[in-house]
């Protein structure tokens, strides 16, 4: 993929029939190994200006409120059970370009889940994590968690639109939660202070780099990458396009 830096190492050399469509799909921006393309450093004494981070939720929070959402293995699923398609998604909280597509494309997927029209497949990576601690296993951890607590869908908008210039903190995700209702409990904040999902978060790693995706966002239909050469995924309006011309919509 052009504008980020591919994976490298063990993972980079898995290839399954996905990796060939996404090694294949040319996206034109993305992030990659070592944190290029994250839009932003983690240099020292950015912890407190990371913690004061600007929160922010999803303009359709309200809609996002009802989407179910459950753990399968490594991915989380959102969306009604029974959807006829299928989209996954390959994210890394910490990625910018995930960021913007969330804002866009991933939108435009949630609004079609919750008119039953699709279910979400979420890959959450944190190979950003590999090239400084970035706080992405953090995020994916509160993530996971909030699966518990009937509050992905929001919190999981919430959490990339709230995406600090450094790196996620136990606080910031805290105060993320602390705007989509009924997250924050005992559970849910115990979770968060004791990485409780450390070991689900690595092995959605692990699946992400099954697949051979050499960086995020990736989004796939019937093992096919959608929006990435033509950039379709960081707009709302354009990727509903490209969905349709999947016979999605």
């Amino acid at each position: 993929m052009t504008g980020g830096i591919r994976r490298s190492g063990r993972a980079g050399r898995i290839v399954t029939g996905v990796a060939a469509a996404v090694l294949s799909a040319g996206a034109v921006a993305g992030c990659g190994a070592g944190g290029a393309g994250a839009g932003g450093g983690d240099g020292n004494g950015r912890a407190a200006a990371d913690s004061a981070a600007t929160v922010r939720t999803s303009p359709i929070a309200d809609v996002l409120a009802k989407l179910p959402a459950r753990v399968d293995g490594a991915k989380v699923v959102v969306g009604q059970p029974d959807a006829p398609r299928t989209v996954q998604v390959l994210v890394d909280p910490r990625c910018g370009y995930c960021a913007k597509f969330e804002a866009a494309g991933g939108e435009t997927l949630l609004r079609l889940a919750a008119d039953g029209r699709v279910k979400v497949e979420y890959l959450l990576a944190s190979f950003l994590d590999q090239g400084g601690a970035s706080g992405s296993v953090k995020a994916v951890n509160a993530l996971r968690a909030s699966v518990d607590a009937g509050r992905f869908a929001e919190y999981h908008a919430a959490v990339f639109a709230s995406r600090p210039k450094g790196r996620f903190t136990d606080e910031l995700l805290l105060r993320i939660a602390d705007r989509v209702p009924g997250l924050r409990g005992p559970a849910f904040d115990k979770a968060v202070a004791e990485t409780a999902y450390a070991g689900w978060a690595a092995e959605s790693e692990r699946a992400f780099e099954a697949t051979g995706a050499q960086g995020t966002p990736v989004v796939l239909v019937d093992g096919r990458a959608l929006g990435a050469k033509d950039g379709s995924m960081f707009d709302a309006a354009a990727f509903e396009r490209t969905l349709k011309g999947a016979g999605i919509g």
